[in-house]
């Protein structure tokens, strides 16, 4: 009967499986098994292209390859300012959040997740035309203040696509840290304020500590995500290829590779470098944080 109950549980599990092999195990899998071939032209390429077996040189070729390297350290400088920046808006609005009564926080929380709930590439389309000095209000904005901003120059790209993402990013993490503030016990805060400390003691003493995981954990997602950027990217690359060039984040090179260039097995061995590359870091971080609450 309990064996019965257990594989009528276990069959519930059956379509994520299958969700998981077909579309993460399988695709995995061949793009490491391409990425272990070449495609070789043969004379002045009028004879065909053979396929050849090149074992490593892929990605021996893409750890010596300057640009696919630049691009991956552009975006890790960009996420070690972007990223903190962005939890440390989420956290106070969680916290704020938790001050009030949970009818007025329902709707803020609804308001602020309003961004999160559209799609990223309309979101970032959004943006781009609210960036716009021809189009868009912003420019004229700062006119009227005496600001004279560009932001679609060189030095004023990533701090555009910051905001563009920490406008996105924020309900969503907001959301999950205020959810783990809902699991502090309440005593502590009346004992706390029985003993005279103040919402701001409060908070840096009692709330935040116990919202370190949640913490942890977005900031992880959002080192995940920030590594794969290619929307925001791409859409100001149309609207300013002089800025953003086609080399500018690591899912850039790997697409142009793949489908401007043809060259589908270097893309392979370039989207698992990519791959390792986010799993170390994400290991790394882990024990890190990890450590550190220890």
């Amino acid at each position: 009967m309990i064996r019965s109950q257990r594989w009528k549980g276990a069959a519930f599990t059956v379509p994520f499986q299958l969700g998981f092999v077909f579309l993460y195990l399988l695709p995995i899998g061949y793009a490491v098994y391409q990425s272990l071939y070449l495609q070789k032209q043969s004379g002045l390429g009028l004879g065909g292209a053979t396929r050849e077996f090149v074992g490593l040189e892929n990605y021996q070729n893409g750890l010596t390859d300057s640009a696919f390297m630049s691009s991956i350290l552009r975006v890790v400088l960009f996420a070690s300012v972007q990223i903190p920046f962005m939890l440390l808006i989420s956290l106070v609005l969680a916290l704020l959040l938790d001050a009030v009564t949970s009818k007025v926080a329902g709707r803020f929380r609804i308001l602020l997740l309003v961004p999160y709930m559209i799609p990223g590439v309309v979101a970032a389309i959004v943006w781009v035309n609210l960036y716009s000095p021809e189009v868009g209000p912003l420019t004229p904005l700062g006119e009227l203040f005496g600001f004279d901003w560009n932001f679609f120059a060189p030095s004023m790209v990533w701090p555009a696509i910051g905001n563009l993402l920490t406008w996105h990013g924020i309900g969503y993490n907001m959301v999950i840290i205020y959810a783990a503030l809902q699991g502090v016990p309440r005593e502590l805060f009346e004992a706390a304020r029985l003993d005279g400390a103040s919402e701001l003691r409060i908070a840096r003493s009692i709330k935040i500590p116990y919202v370190r995981g949640a913490l942890v954990l977005t900031a992880l997602l959002s080192i995940i995500q920030m590594l794969q950027i290619f929307n925001e990217p791409a859409l100001f690359r149309n609207v300013t290829p002089q800025t953003v060039s086609d080399d500018f984040a690591p899912i850039m090179i790997i697409y142009n590779q793949a489908f401007n260039a043809g060259n589908y097995n270097y893309a392979a061995a370039l989207s698992v470098l990519l791959a390792l590359f986010l799993g170390v870091a994400s290991f790394l971080f882990y024990r890190l944080t990890s450590r550190e609450a220890d």
